[in-house]
């Protein structure tokens, strides 16, 4: 079985959404399916609800794989919101009582997660990508301020430039940073 990389899983589920292919749901359910009960179980919910949840969840991903985007998040990113969903759903179908929020859960990591790594990776390289696509003096002020760790005002001093041309280079460069970098949220 294959590395099951980002990439990979984002073939799986074009696979699934074009040509509903059974193997590639197979493989996710089968690399998920185990994932998602320990969400449900360590959020609370007894054996039986979350293999049901795992089912409803899965079933999900089956009939929804042509609404994913891989341009709004990674495969992980969203089977995980589609179990959040479905377990607030579930509860408040259930139950009155106010529900804990799989937000607030917090889990231990399994194993070291490769996947994990290339995703900050990728993320740091985009970053530095975008950061060297700024001009010099856009680019000072922004490593001064958060590799330096300086005020707006110490940089003013430093460079003796006014405080207000700091700002503006600061403004400036947060606008080209923030398009740049829009997708990674």
């Amino acid at each position: 079985m294959p590395e099951f990389s980002s990439d990979y899983q984002k073939m799986l589920l074009t696979r699934i959404a074009t040509d509903s292919d059974r193997d590639a749901f197979r493989a996710l359910f089968v690399h998920y399916g185990p994932r998602i009960k320990a969400v449900m179980l360590k959020a609370g919910a007894d054996q039986q609800l979350a293999e049901d949840l795992v089912q409803d969840v899965m079933l999900n991903v089956w009939r929804k794989s042509k609404l994913y985007s891989p341009e709004r998040g990674a495969v992980s990113t969203w089977i995980y919101t589609i179990a959040r969903n479905a377990r607030i759903d579930k509860l408040r179908r259930g139950s009155s009582k106010p529900y804990e929020d799989l937000d607030d859960v917090e889990l231990a990591s399994e194993e070291a997660d490769g996947e994990d790594m290339v995703i900050a990776n990728e993320i740091s390289g985009r970053v530095t990508d975008a950061l060297s696509e700024l001009p010099d003096d856009q680019r000072q002020i922004i490593r001064m301020a958060y590799i330096e760790d300086l005020s707006q005002s110490d940089i003013a001093s430093k460079l003796s430039i006014p405080l207000g041309t700091v700002k503006s280079r600061m403004r400036l460069a947060y606008g080209k940073l923030r398009s740049t970098l829009e997708e990674l949220r």
